[in-house]
This record gives structure tokens, sequence and C-alpha cells, in this order.
């Protein structure tokens, strides 16, 4: 059998991207080159991102494989279509995707991409899989979430719900412009509701679609549509959790492609910390967060909670300081003068499994759904006691009293009352920790992903 060549295409990656997607994108190439697949993988570089090579394709090596890049500082994004589907970037990835001539291309993320990539991959033959890390086929800000902390369920008819999100963060002042109106106006929530659900019909009109002033509302209103045409080329899409799978079905996205897989640790990581915690009174209870310092993750929420419940404790936050400056600041602004809260920075992936057996409780506050957030199961399966929001993301694995807590997702209050149950009552760690677990390896993970593959083309795998 000759030796298949895979593609993995995400957003982003090591050595300078190095959160869920990106590692789950990693070590679905190690443990496939495992197993004797030849790997590349394929990522880009955002607009205003430094470090490019001068060229807007170039490649450079991380861990044995060929990473290439596509650094769009070179063809930043005009208009908001453009950051879901650019025509006019198909001969270039179809000039890329047959210089590298994979057997097999496999997405976990399609962000700077975006979808004209699965056209230039069914042009080149190309057959293709997806593995859905988050919602971006169905929302526009990958969440399914608004900035106020509204969760979502998915556009509506007239995607005048994805409209106003996005005009939410953008900003009301152009559409009133264009549409005649003061700015004024533009400032009472009603007019603006009302405004919102006349533009998402009016450029369905003939008249209304040709004018420029409206160009926005129509590839935000379009978005849905175009992506969900877009991953119809795709054989098979892996949703890692019961959520994920019900959502994308739920928005249309066709059943019978979907396969559900839960992702995999990998084990080497968490194999010498699995023993069950007892906390040592002699020294402060320890709290961490571990991942993105940003807004969705709620961040914010867990030090405001963890700074009004009174003992001797500590937390510790892990996560790049410059993902989003604002935040940060944001987040030292809370902290203020209060020493038991630290700014741990990034670690290498490797030592995660090192870096959870340091802390007594794992705190996950995410204001969106979330999709099994790979440290959550590293948490599980080094017995590190959990408290997450409760959304279906992560109370698929785990249950409120068992293996962690629970609180109300967004609610500082809830928050400090489950904290300050972990103080009273710090017995509490053996117990869940005893309790805790998670299995699943990365290996697991790709034997079902390696079905897939044998499924989509046998003729590869034929002797």
């Amino acid at each position: 059998m000759k030796t298949i060549k895979i593609l993995l295409v995400v957003h982003c990656f090591f050595p300078d991207h190095f959160y869920g997607t990106e590692t789950y994108t990693l070590e679905l190439a190690r443990d496939l080159r495992r197993r004797g697949y030849k790997v590349e993988i394929l990522s880009t570089m955002s607009p205003g991102e430094q470090g490019g090579r001068g060229k807007m394709r170039f490649a450079y090596q991380y861990d044995g494989f060929t990473v290439h890049c596509v650094d769009y500082n070179f063809a930043p994004q005009v208009r908001y279509r453009e950051l879901y589907y650019r025509k006019e970037t198909e001969p270039f990835y179809r000039e890329l995707l047959a210089d590298i001539a994979p057997d097999l291309m496999h997405v976990t993320h399609l962000m700077n991409h975006t979808a004209i990539i699965l056209d230039a991959a069914q042009a080149c033959s190309i057959p293709l899989i997806a593995t859905l890390t988050d919602f971006f086929g169905i929302c526009l800000n990958s969440h399914l979430a608004d900035i106020h902390g509204q969760l979502c369920s998915g556009p509506n008819y007239s995607r005048s719900n994805c409209l106003r999100c996005h005009l939410e963060v953008f900003g009301f002042a152009a559409l009133g412009s264009s549409l005649g109106l003061s700015p004024g106006l533009m400032e009472k929530n009603f007019l603006r509701g009302f405004l919102v659900s006349c533009a998402a019909w009016m450029v369905r009109l003939p008249f209304f679609r040709s004018r420029n002033a409206l160009l926005q509302v129509r590839d935000v209103t379009q978005r849905v549509t175009v992506l969900h045409k877009s991953y119809q080329q795709y054989q098979k899409l892996v949703a890692p959790t019961d959520f994920l799978y019900d959502a994308y079905v739920a928005n249309d996205f066709p059943a019978e492609k979907m396969k559900k897989l839960n992702f995999g640790i990998n084990w080497d990581v968490v194999a010498d910390y699995r023993e069950v915690r007892r906390y040592d009174a002699a020294r402060p209870l320890r709290f961490g967060y571990i991942g993105q310092l940003v807004e969705h993750k709620g961040v914010d929420l867990l030090v405001e909670a963890f700074k009004e419940v009174t003992g001797n404790k500590e937390l510790l936050l892990y996560g790049s300081a410059d993902q989003d400056i604002p935040y940060f600041e944001k987040l030292n602004k809370i902290c203020g003068e209060d020493r038991s809260i630290r700014f741990a920075g990034t670690f290498p992936e490797t030592e995660l499994g090192a870096r959870l057996a340091e802390i007594d409780v794992l705190v996950i506050p995410s204001r969106w759904h979330e999709n099994s957030p790979l440290v959550l199961l590293y948490a599980l399966a080094t017995k590190t006691p959990v408290i997450v929001s409760a959304v279906k993301g992560m109370t698929e694995f785990v249950q409120d009293g068992e293996n962690g807590l629970t609180f109300t997702r967004g609610s500082r209050a809830d928050l400090t009352r489950v904290i300050g149950q972990i103080m009273e009552n710090p017995s509490l760690i053996e117990v869940f920790s005893a309790r805790a677990d998670y299995r699943r390896t990365i290996s697991d993970h790709v034997a079902g992903i390696e079905d897939i593959y044998r499924e989509l083309n046998p003729a590869l795998f034929a002797d």
C-alpha cells in the first residue's frame, strides 16, 4: 500500500498559536504519523499578525511536520463576505492544493481560508472531511452567543438575528445612514430592532439588492446560506459532542454525514499525574484557569467571584497576555492589588498534566456553549476537580456534585457560591477527584477518524 498523504487545514497553528483547535490538530497529526500516514498542515496568518516571510505563501517546520502558511497580510479582507467566502482566492488555493497533492483533506477550522478552499479541493478531486471544533458553519462569531452573553440556537429564517448580532459589534450608524436615518435615531433600541428586521428582508428585493449601501447587510444575511451549501462538499463531518452534533443537525446540516466522535487526549501527558487529590490545609487552596484570556471565556467572572470569597486561597491564571490586550488590562484592573491572584503566562503542551497537578480545582467559566474543551478532558484524566459553566458542551462530561460542580452560565453570584462551597468544605476535593476520570486517548479518536478515511476512499487502502 502506498503512503497516504493527509493535509490538515486549520486557521492558525503552533508555535505562535497553541489553544484547543491547534492542539487537537497537532495531536491528530502526530497520531496519524504514528500510523504511517504522511501528514502536512495548512495554516494562515491573520492580517496584522507579524512574523511572515515576505510572501503570501511560505512553509516552515514544526515537530517534524511541514506547515504551509498563507499570509493574509498580503490579501486583507475588504468586505464582510470575505471572512467566510473569497471567490477570488480559488485559483490560488487550486494551485496550492495541486502542489501539495494530498490524497485526502481534513479541515479542523476554515477561518481565514474561508469555504472557497472546499471548492478548490472539489475541483482537485480531493476527498473532504471536517472535525467541527466550534459553530463556525452556523454562527458569525462561532460561539452561538451574542456580545451580551445571550445564547442562540442559530439563524432565524430572515437572518435578522445574525444581522443584529453583527451590528451590535460593528455599529448601527452606517446602516442607518444608508437608509437616510439620523445617528440619533439609531440610539433607540426599539428602532434598531425594527430596522434590522426591515433590512434583512429589504436585501431580498431586486431594487434594494443592487444598492451598495446594503452590501454589508447582504453579506451577513447570506453567510449561513453560503456555508450551508459549501459544507455539502464534505463527505463526512465529525462532531466531538452531542450538543454540537444536535446544533448542526437542527440547523439543517446533513445528519447522514455527521459522525459523533469524542475528542481524545495524549495519555503521555497525564499518565504520571493520576493520583486522587487530597487538600493540604497547611497551604492556600489553589484554584486555576488554563486557556485563552478573552471575553467569551468568562475569566473576569472568575476573578470577580474569587475576590468575593474569603479564606486561605489563591488563583493561578494561565494564558497569553497578548491575545486580547484590552481584555488583559481589564483583568488586571479587576485584580487590583490582590496578591492571591497571579497571572502565570503560558507553557508547552507537554507540561499540561504537571500544571493541572499543581492546582486543587480547575475553573472553566465560559460564557458560550463550549465544545468539549481539551483542558477539561485533561483535567478529568488527571483527577483534577472542576467547576464549569452549566452548558451542554461541558455538562456532557461533568455531573454536578459527582466529579465537579457547575454554576449558572454568566452568573458571578452563582460562581461565588460554588467557589465558597469548596472553600467551606475542602474535603469535596478528594470526593470529586476520586470520581473524576477520562480515558479516551487521541489514538482511540484517530482510530475512528481512520475508519472514516477508509470509508471515503477504499481504493487508497487497497493492498
